[in-house]
């Protein structure tokens, strides 16, 4: 998969502009880029093309999303982006195996890779990560959105062993 396809997906269900929701900790929020994590960013001006920047430069790459089989790429990206780098790491972690101490490293890069099929792994890493959700203290606000991003994410997925486009 290539960064082009996984951020086209994960801007599918991040949507524009909003000034923030009672109860999310990000606040102000453009194409999932939010005010919290990025205090310096204008966000209510923030382009779709400077939301790629970021997501590039600060998902993708942080969370090694190029080290990894192409049927994981997308889901470690989007959990990262909804729930951090570290935790979409110790959850990969947790998934492949190896002590989930949250960074990227040889021993978490060759499990990762040893594991055959990695669809094995996707799967298992996409229910952590919803255990995970269901476990913050606002699931009661949000677990609807997230649901559904889950269902689009599982989809994403399903397509993506089938070979669909």
């Amino acid at each position: 998969m290539t960064f082009d396809t996984a951020v086209a997906r994960v801007l599918k269900t991040e949507g524009g502009y909003t000034p923030g929701l009672p109860g999310d900790p990000g606040g102000e929020t453009n194409f999932g880029i939010d005010k919290r994590s990025y205090p310096n960013v204008d966000i209510k001006a923030l382009t779709r093309d400077g939301a790629i920047a970021i997501y590039k430069a600060d998902f993708w790459i942080m969370v090694h999303a190029d080290a990894m089989p192409a049927v994981l790429q997308f889901q470690a990206l989007d959990f990262a982006v909804n729930c951090g780098i570290s935790t979409a790491i110790r959850k990969l972690q947790d998934a492949a195996g190896v002590a989930d101490d949250g960074h990227w490293g040889p021993v978490t890069q060759a499990k990762v890779l040893a594991i055959l099929p990695p669809a094995a792994l996707t799967a298992s890493f996409m229910a952590l990560t919803l255990a995970y959700k269901r476990r913050l203290s606002n699931w009661p606000t949000f677990h609807n959105g997230w649901v559904d991003r889950f269902v689009t994410d599982l989809q994403d997925f399903a397509a993506d062993l089938l070979g669909a486009p």
